[in-house]
């Protein structure tokens, strides 16, 4: 029998899916850190992602909700007080800012328009205060909408989520969902209980428009529709058909009565192509064109009804 010797480099014995995502935790780990919270009703913890040297922090606004004193932790396990620059319930996003007195390692975030279901994902966090811990999977699917438990906003889904099979836990929410290079395409906000790898996380892009409004801010203003909807590719019989370039849209699901898109005439199943001239290819673009600037504002809808081309206008109301 030949007595091969092992190679003195471990890394030669990872294949290339263990190359991967050992790569992708190197440089977005580091600027994953824990989140301690203590309320009125108690303690809690999750994670958060640090997007910037000077210490601001993405999480989940239900991690820091009712928070009276917020620690976070970086991953070598230094501890820095945090203080709540604002939050945004309706895409359950919060920044935070650790008091750190030297730059901190920082996480970038990716365009989440450019991810394709089965693609790597890998999740990085705190589950049941398990530090750093790793997870990978795929992007199971895109531009998800999640319903909300009771509560005041209880009845407004989460939208523009990524689904992902990374498993997550709780501890999870607030952390990094990264691709293959590192960079964080989504923030990991919750599960399905009793569900096998039905995981989710806010998409990048959301929580890039997110955190601009927050930090000039401190709050997010925004127009509404009245709508809830996902992206959808637009059928290839009816782009040819009608001369369109586009590739996807935003498909209605539902239309909430009495509302903006009601009003005009948008109805469930109507593929929404673009408002005020403006393409929309998915969830995550519809969000950056209702600003707060267009409430009140008429604008042209083009969308795709059972085959037809259609103009609609339509005026945003404030979202309450």
């Amino acid at each position: 029998m030949l007595d091969i010797p092992l190679p003195p480099d471990d890394s030669l014995l990872l294949d290339a899916y263990s190359r991967a995502v050992t790569a992708a935790v190197e440089r977005a780990g580091p600027a994953v850190v824990h989140v301690a919270v203590r309320g009125a009703r108690g303690a809690g913890t999750g994670s958060g992602v640090i997007v910037s040297p000077d210490g601001l922090v993405l999480t989940n606004a239900h991690v820091v909700a009712g928070a009276q004193a917020v620690q976070v932790t970086a991953a070598e396990g230094r501890p820095f007080a945090a203080r709540l620059l604002g939050e945004d319930p309706d895409t359950d996003l919060a920044l935070l800012r650790a008091e750190s007195a030297g730059a901190l390692p920082v996480a970038s975030l990716g365009d989440s328009a450019a991810l394709r279901p089965g693609q790597l994902a890998v999740a990085i966090g705190n589950p049941l205060g398990f530090s750093s811990t790793v997870t990978a999977g795929v992007i199971s699917a895109l531009g998800r909408s999640l319903p909300r438990g009771p509560g005041p906003r209880g009845g407004r889904p989460i939208e523009d989520l990524v689904q992902t099979d990374a498993a997550l836990n709780p501890g999870n929410s607030g952390g990094a969902l990264v691709d293959s290079a590192g960079r964080v395409i989504g923030i990991n906000t919750a599960i399905i209980a009793g569900a096998q790898g039905l995981c989710f996380a806010v998409a990048s892009n959301t929580a890039q428009l997110v955190l601009g409004q927050l930090v000039r801010f401190g709050r997010v203003r925004r127009a509404a529709l009245g709508l809830t909807g996902q992206r959808e590719a637009v059928p290839r019989r009816f782009a040819r058909a009608h001369g369109l370039a586009q590739e996807s849209g935003v498909l209605v699901a539902a239309v909430q009565p009495g509302g903006p898109a009601a009003k005009a005439g948008i109805e469930a199943g109507d593929l929404l192509l673009a408002f005020g001239g403006q393409a929309v290819t998915g969830v995550d673009a519809l969000l950056r064109w209702l600003t707060g600037e267009r409430v009140g504002e008429d604008a042209e809808a083009l969308l795709l009804r059972r085959g037809d081309l259609r103009r609609l206008r339509v005026v945003p109301a404030e979202r309450g």
